[in-house]
């Protein structure tokens, strides 16, 4: 019997989005109700890089590639969940390397974010360091439960230094539930034309034969 674990955030209008700038929050209104129409309608206005999303290399680097350039493929198969709730700051390559981390791997940092639901100026991160870990050693992609996988680095280097390296980077994920361990995952981002992210259901299915 398989278990499946929601690690995607609730769009809703006060939900926390990046620093708590209002403009990112999503509106939903609706615009066509029981009172004046057989049916009911509502529309969404929202940034591409709310709540749990997929980053395209577009978002950091001029000449990147919009969402088009992930495949689903690479967002739908084994992934690990990495315990990391005793970090503060940085998650660093000393942080990473007990590991035994291979290549090809798609691995979700589970931090102290997920369990809080406001928005937390001091979010656990991803360092340069950490990044530069994991691109040499060549995963496939790197989840993260904060709504940056970077904080507070001039330049951006994190997420750069993972998009050169061709890198897949998953944020705002909901790990509070989820133990350290392997599963399957299910990530989908919106089929979104030309964007530098896309928000995403992202599922994890422990148990599965694969």
């Amino acid at each position: 019997m398989y278990q499946v674990y929601d690690v995607s955030m609730t769009i809703e209008g006060n939900m926390a989005v990046y620093k708590n700038k209002e403009e990112k929050k999503p509106q939903i209104r609706v615009v066509q109700d029981f009172d004046t129409s057989p049916t009911r309608e509502s529309r969404v206005d929202m940034d591409v890089h709310t709540g749990t999303h997929v980053d395209s290399p577009l978002h950091m680097l001029p000449d990147g590639g919009t969402m088009e350039t992930i495949s689903v493929e690479k967002l739908v198969g084994p992934c690990r969940v990495l315990d990391l709730t005793t970090v503060e700051g940085g998650i660093s390559r000393s942080d990473l390397e007990r590991f035994d981390i291979g290549a090809g791997e798609f691995l979700l940092l589970k931090t102290r974010n997920s369990f809080r639901e406001d928005f937390d100026f001091e979010f656990v991160f991803l360092a340069e360091d950490g990044a530069s870990y994991l691109a040499s050693i060549g995963v496939q992609g790197v989840g993260i439960d904060g709504l940056g996988v970077e904080r507070s680095q001039p330049g951006h280097p994190t997420h750069k230094t993972l998009f050169r390296a061709g890198v897949i980077i998953m944020e705002g994920l909901r790990l509070r539930e989820v133990e350290q361990g392997s599963y399957f995952m299910v990530a989908a981002p919106i089929k979104l034309r030309e964007t530098e992210a896309a928000p995403a259901r992202v599922l994890l299915f422990s148990g599965l034969s694969y």
